[in-house]
């Protein structure tokens, strides 16, 4: 089986993760001092500010700009629901607009119908490793003073003409184990406002900036210097682990754009993709249907997978949620029925491409 995500941590990741343990600081410590400075870098920011997971990141950074019960938060309907769970978790109200098919984010075009006189923040998923389209949606936020919240879970190093993701607002990534930088759980939300970045801060360590002297009511959001010892060492060869995923994504688009019936994903103009995931459209002129490809794929020992089967409306525990608006989003549900990911992992082998391709292509009769 060539899986679809796979993680292999080295020498260096070992080595760090030891000197850690015998260091004797394994709680937040000055590791993770040192991956915030690193990734605050990476997004061209002042401020990194680690948390425990990505959901924690999504909250931490809604709770730090006042979001709460009457506020309502416009996003995507085709995303991870940790996005919607995080918007609920702090009271507010979540409201959809549709996405492209292109990119697979958040449709500027779509937003302004969305939008309420509550409505307090956008936030734009980067889906896959390929920032939403930005500049338009920064606009329409400045036009109406919302707030922008990124959610860069899947986008650790894109760019959009240039300006890397985390730095449109207060944005939010994952660390989880199969991301592209990966330390089992682990979050991020990184800013350029100084207030915002203090008051995460706080908030992450029980509303203390000094000990026992509370300013808040807070949490325990803390990352640990073991979380931050696993990324720190990724951090330093990332520019070689997004090569090797454009390359292979490039591998894949040569292998299998003229397959009838098949939508390869593309970088598109003034994007800098980072390949997390490397998806396709199974189309209704395809010659099979998108789950007879998956079991033929999965026949021949290519992991893949559905990101995202559904949109989140049409979960019943979100249909009939109260502060769940339920809106019209065809192409997020034309997506969500076409859409199969395939291997692109920086460990496949010139073999596994040939054998993702020769497998897909078999698969559709091509």
């Amino acid at each position: 089986m060539i899986p679809i995500s796979t993680v292999q941590l080295g020498p260096d990741v070992e080595a760090l993760v030891l000197e850690v343990l015998r260091s004797g600081i394994i709680a937040q410590g000055p590791k993770v001092a040192q991956l915030e400075a690193a990734f605050a870098a990476l997004c061209g920011v002042p401020h990194a500010v680690a948390v425990n997971n990505g959901t924690t990141a999504l909250v931490a950074a809604f709770e730090a700009l006042g979001l709460g019960p009457g506020d309502e938060i416009v996003t995507s309907p085709f995303t991870f629901v940790a996005t919607v769970n995080a918007a609920l978790e702090v009271g507010a109200t979540v409201r959809f607009a549709d996405i492209r098919a292109d990119d697979f984010c958040l449709d500027p075009a779509a937003v302004p119908e969305a939008l309420t006189d509550r409505t307090r923040t956008l936030a734009p998923v980067h889906l896959y490793g390929q920032c939403a389209d930005m500049e338009p949606l920064a606009a329409i936020a400045a036009e109406h003073g919302l707030s922008i919240v990124e959610d860069a879970a899947q986008a650790h190093g894109a760019t959009i003409d240039g300006k890397p993701a985390g730095s449109w607002g207060v944005a939010t990534f994952s660390f989880y184990a199969t991301k592209n930088i990966a330390t089992g759980e682990g979050g991020m939300v990184t800013t350029a406002d100084d207030a915002v970045a203090d008051r995460l801060r706080v908030l992450r360590n029980q509303g203390m900036r000094q000990r026992y002297v509370y300013e808040l009511a807070g949490h325990n959001w803390r990352m640990t210097d073991l979380q931050a010892a696993l990324a720190i060492p990724q951090m330093a060869t990332y520019e070689t682990t997004v090569a090797a995923r454009r390359a292979n994504a490039a591998a894949l688009n040569a292998g299998l754009a003229d397959v009838p019936g098949l939508t390869v994903p593309q970088q598109l103009p003034g994007r800098g993709h980072v390949w997390h995931q490397y998806t396709v459209l199974v189309g209704p002129d395809a010659p099979v249907s998108r789950d007879a490809v998956i079991d033929a794929l999965t026949a021949d020992g290519i992991g893949c997978g559905i990101y995202y089967p559904k949109v989140i409306g049409d979960y019943d525990c979100y249909r009939a949620h109260p502060r769940v608006v339920q809106a019209d989003t065809p192409v997020a549900r034309r997506c969500a029925e076409q859409v199969v990911s395939l291997p692109v992992h920086p460990h496949l082998s010139p073999t596994d491409l040939d054998r993702i391709i020769d497998a897909v292509r078999r698969a559709l009769h091509a």
